[in-house]
């Protein structure tokens, strides 16, 4: 099987991930913050690695990093605590990820807040004078902008929105979980107040270990409740961070997964990471190209993208075509991608479209799969 899923999770991952969750779960399993013994302290230190390697690669060291099993938990941590906290007007991306746009869509038509899509133009560009008159007429709250499009790979200049945004006060969360370990963004910027990442996607590690980064001097209430091994006699969740958000027993073999992933990337460079995939985007690109009945979508000129391309084929809808590539050998992602915003905005909706995305560890064999699986639709076309 040729994979061309690696926006939904990277596959394979490093092999340091393998061999790293198997020794240690196999030797440490106890539960951070939940005994005095030693195989609890392990894992303990273990996580506060993580935790500081996370601050490493997003350049804040002055930023507490919270773990949570997926990146759709930690963004309704934060977008409803916030809108709890009193943020109404938000803006948002048209490019987001249903882990926003239902969140809001639940207040939203309760009339508690008014949500509005930030000026793109018809090439793909993010008009910052255009953003800045959206702001002047209707002051922004809250600020969330996803790094990288799930279903056309576009990377939005995010510095920018937020460093105009910060002029009105507003708060910034940026959603990482198709950019993180892979765009080097320096989330170390005051401008910079939440960072979401998706361990399992272009942070190679394993599913079942998000998180997010957050500005500590911000006052987010809690919306989830539950043990966390402490202060726990005190019924409100606790004042601290990480612990106020991190309820539950942490998934341990997965931040030991994460672990090792992250100090891959240290170890391989996210230059180098970020180098390999976007050779890889351009071979897909080119092998795409080769064939007329294929309409490539959203690829503009100038633009900066990650390792994700969306197509159409003539005459055969993005399901049907999922299922031929799945008999010829092929994995890909078909349809809306959980992100309906993205496709009204290209003029894919309903029908959405076929995604391929490709990884560090994408191979000459994989292209050469999926050549031979375009050959053969044309064939039958």
């Amino acid at each position: 099987m040729a994979y061309f899923d690696n926006a939904a999770t990277t596959y394979p991952k490093p092999q340091e991930v393998y061999d790293f969750m198997d020794s240690f779960y196999r030797h440490n399993g106890g539960s951070a913050g939940r005994g005095n013994y030693s195989m609890a302290a392990s894992t303990g230190n273990l996580i506060a690695d993580t935790r500081e390697e996370i601050q490493k690669l997003f350049h804040c060291p002055a930023k507490q990093v919270v773990f949570e099993p997926t990146a759709t938990i930690a963004l309704n941590i934060i977008i409803q605590g916030m809108i709890k906290k009193g943020a109404k007007n938000i803006y948002i991306t048209p490019f987001e990820h249903n882990a926003v746009t239902r969140t809001l869509h639940s207040f939203e038509k309760d009339g508690k807040i008014t949500v509005t899509e930030l000026y793109v133009d018809k090439d793909l560009s993010y008009d910052i004078e255009r953003i800045r008159y959206q702001f002047d007429k209707l002051k922004p709250d809250f600020v969330i902008a996803t790094h990288a499009s799930n279903v056309i790979g576009l990377v939005a200049p995010v510095e920018a929105i937020f460093e105009l945004a910060k002029k009105y006060e507003a708060i910034t969360l940026v959603d990482m979980s198709q950019s993180a370990g892979l765009v080097d963004c320096n989330v170390g910027l005051q401008t910079f107040d939440f960072a979401v990442f998706a361990g399992h996607k272009t942070l190679y590690g394993p599913t079942g270990l998000s998180g997010f980064v957050m500005n500590p001097s911000i006052e987010l209430p809690a919306v989830f409740f539950g043990g966390t091994g402490y202060e726990s006699a005190n019924q409100d969740m606790p004042e601290s961070i990480p612990q106020r958000f991190e309820f539950g027993t942490l998934n341990t073999s997965g931040v030991a997964g994460l672990n090792a992933a992250l100090k891959w990337i240290e170890k391989t460079g996210i230059e180098n990471i970020w180098n390999r995939e976007m050779e890889h985007r351009s071979k897909l690109i080119e092998v795409l190209s080769q064939y007329p009945f294929i309409r490539i979508i959203g690829n503009e000129t100038g633009r900066k993208y990650v390792g994700i391309v969306s197509a159409v084929i003539d005459g055969i809808s993005s399901d049907v075509a999922g299922g031929i590539f799945n008999e010829q050998g092929i994995s890909v992602r078909t349809g809306l991608q959980c992100a309906p915003y993205t496709h009204k905005y290209l003029h894919t909706y309903p029908a959405g479209t076929i995604r391929f995305s490709v990884s560090y560890f994408t191979t000459d064999e994989d292209f050469e799969e999926l050549q031979q699986a375009l050959d053969y639709i044309e064939d039958n076309l």
